[in-house]
């Protein structure tokens, strides 16, 4: 995808202690702006989409999302949420798309918006933000009650 001019990276990770369970989302442009929180019960796919929501929503100006789910940044780079929309949310099998709930808001945002671009970053492998964004989840994901 085409790094949006003046863009401001953004890192999201999603993290769940079992799953389904307690679930985290994080997201972080440095250590000092962030946010987390968390959802019980849920599963690692969920709380990976709710951070990439959380960052899209909170956040203005062009971005760029961070992510280490290729589910996400998929969603977006090969326009799967296209078929989606035109199946009225179904799968190319003709199943409802999981976790509609938390896709629908993130598509609308992400194409509404017109200045957000997804990249892949490969997780637990020392990279600085993918590392804290991950630590920030898990933190999240055992606050739950």
């Amino acid at each position: 995808m085409t790094v949006p001019d003046g863009a401001t990276f953004v890192y999201t990770d999603g993290a769940c202690s079992g799953n389904p369970g307690p679930g985290g989302w994080a997201w972080a442009i440095d250590r000092e702006r962030y946010a987390s929180g968390s959802e019980r019960p849920s599963t690692n796919q969920r709380m990976e989409i709710r951070a990439a929501l959380e960052a899209v929503t909170a956040l203005r100006g062009p971005l760029v999302v961070v992510s280490d789910s290729t589910y996400v940044v998929n969603c977006f780079r090969d326009k799967w949420w296209v078929g989606w929309v035109d199946r009225g949310w179904t799968t190319s099998q003709k199943k409802p798309v999981a976790n509609r709930d938390l896709w629908e808001p993130l598509v609308q945002a992400a194409t509404e918006r017109g200045d957000v671009a997804f990249q892949w970053v490969k997780g637990h492998s020392g990279h600085e933000m993918n590392d804290l964004v991950d630590q920030l989840a898990v933190a999240a994901s055992r606050a739950v009650d």
